[in-house]
């Protein structure tokens, strides 16, 4: 089974990877990433934008890779609810006929702290690392593994979004009509 994830970071393909192996263990799998754009701002400020951003990156990663089976696309994003931010990873799988499956990871509230170094020039990760000094966030573990003392790397907050979008795929149809 081929898998194109519609990035180059490692955690997001890792988190691929963990998802894929879980649902089909017996297949033998081969996970690529390629760089394939969002289509949206650099941070997403609200679901349905992180949710097209997804989508679209893993519309475009089908077409980058030719017979793969499946394409995964990642997107982190923030959303607003009552007074509080939470951000979160939405993802999209399509296969190669086109059916689409989403899913997101756990949220985490972000501080007001957080927000307030927030703006149009940044992201949630450049923000943590000039807060904390350490360099490449999203790939290292992400602000997830951050914000976290490492007790929840990003390729496992995503894969359990993951595998929530690939649900339509292998879980009981009746589900889903």
């Amino acid at each position: 089974m081929l898998v194109v994830v519609g990035s180059a970071s490692p955690a997001k393909i890792s988190a691929a990877k963990i998802a894929f192996k879980k649902v089909f263990p017996k297949e033998k799998l081969k996970v690529v990433g390629v760089e394939a754009e969002s289509g949206i701002s650099p941070q997403p400020m609200s679901d349905p934008e992180s949710i097209r951003g997804a989508i679209n990156r893993a519309k475009r990663a089908l077409k980058l890779v030719k017979g793969a089976d499946f394409a995964v696309g990642m997107e982190g994003g923030l959303h607003k609810v009552g007074k509080n931010w939470f951000e979160s990873g939405w993802i999209a799988v399509i296969n190669r006929e086109g059916k689409l499956g989403l899913g997101t990871s756990a949220r985490w509230q972000t501080s007001a702290k957080i927000m307030g170094k927030l703006n149009d020039q940044n992201e949630l990760a450049t923000v943590f690392e000039e807060i904390t000094g350490v360099e490449d966030a999203k790939d290292i573990g992400g602000v997830m593994s951050l914000v976290t003392k490492r007790n929840l790397p990003r390729d496992i907050a995503y894969s359990h979004g993951v595998i929530f979008a690939l649900a339509p795929f292998f879980s009981d149809p009746e589900f889903w009509d």
